[in-house]
């Protein structure tokens, strides 16, 4: 009998050990998060990037019970912090703010990434949508979207829109309204958006596009006319503003988002996780409130769902930043 339970013991106790090893049945799994996450930032302190990770941060650590560490990695248009990400281990433990910029337009104007943005950053949620705004200098001789189009077909290259460099948002908004107006304007990119803006109040050039808050701004000053916003749909800051697409350019839809990311291979669960808490911060109403002051739209989505838009705007700039033969400076 003795020798009996001996082998009965000892049995169960490679069951055991067996049923351990299993990745997900280990009975002494951790369950996520266990400890700090830090959240990379691939842009400098204090832009919309840093702004929105930092809301978010502040109620994902609430929510999750861990320090959530806002990293601020800036370089290369992004490209410094994103391959961070992209290399770090797939524990959910690292994550990224990323942005349509850096994660869909730029892989169209950098053949030579470092990583492959397909495969190499999971993502996990929408967090917030905006709108880059058409804006026209106080004198130019149209005041709507049809009367620019109009005059810019007049005169081929005449006309001067300013945008924050080469390859940028702001450059793609006023490229894309070339494209689908079939119309021909002269780009002068500028270092920054604030200089861009400060030649337009100046006179030195005839249009350009910006972020909400700049028009609002734009608006108070009558230095500028807002004409048009580049969503599909109107946004709630300038409610009386119509979309480009409404103001005569049909099909015309481009919007600046944010979302987060994990480094590929992350477990789904845990994606499903992340999506679930950022969700749950996006229906508070001081969340809602701090991002409409950065003139933002707060937006969630499955990973599943954010991974097809992904994948769509990816097939969508490789083929319209060739058409539009954007290089980037």
């Amino acid at each position: 009998m003795h020798t009996i339970r001996n082998t009965y013991l000892r049995h169960s106790i490679l069951a055991l050990a067996a049923l351990c090893a299993v990745p997900g049945l280990a009975v002494s799994a951790e369950k996520y998060p266990s400890k700090a996450i830090r959240l990379v930032v691939a842009y400098a302190a204090g832009g919309a990037n840093d702004t929105i990770a930092r809301i978010l941060a502040k109620e994902l650590q609430q929510s999750m019970g861990q320090p959530v560490v806002v990293d601020n990695r800036a370089g290369a248009g992004g490209l410094l912090g994103s391959d961070m990400v992209a290399k770090a281990t797939p524990d959910g433990y690292t994550l990224l703010l990323g942005s349509a910029g850096a994660q869909t337009i730029l892989p169209a104007l950098n053949h030579k990434m470092p990583y492959d943005p397909r495969k190499d950053l999971a993502p996990v949620s929408l967090v917030a949508e905006s709108a880059n705004v058409l804006l026209v200098r106080t004198g130019v001789p149209f005041n709507s979207v049809k009367e620019l189009v109009a005059a810019a077909k007049q005169k081929p290259g005449a006309y001067t829109y300013a945008s924050s460099g080469n390859g940028g948002s702001l450059h793609i908004s006023g490229a894309l309204l070339e494209k689908m107006a079939g119309i021909n304007m002269l780009h002068i990119p500028y270092k920054g958006n604030g200089p861009a803006i400060n030649d337009l109040y100046a006179g030195n050039v005839d249009m350009g596009f910006s972020s909400a808050p700049v028009a609002l701004s734009s608006l108070k000053t009558g230095k500028a006319r807002v004409l048009a916003v580049t969503t599909k749909k109107r946004i709630r800051s300038l409610p009386n503003v119509p979309t480009l697409a409404e103001a005569g350019v049909a099909g015309y839809d481009f919007s600046n988002w944010y979302g987060l990311f994990a480094t590929g291979g992350t477990d789904p669960a845990v994606l499903e996780q992340l999506a679930h808490e950022v969700k749950k911060a996006l229906a508070k109403p001081d969340v809602l409130a701090a991002l409409a002051g950065q003139g933002v739209e707060p937006e969630s989505s499955t990973p599943a769902e954010f991974r097809t838009r992904v994948h769509q705007e990816l097939l969508r700039w490789d083929r319209d930043i060739k058409t539009m033969k954007i290089v980037a400076e």
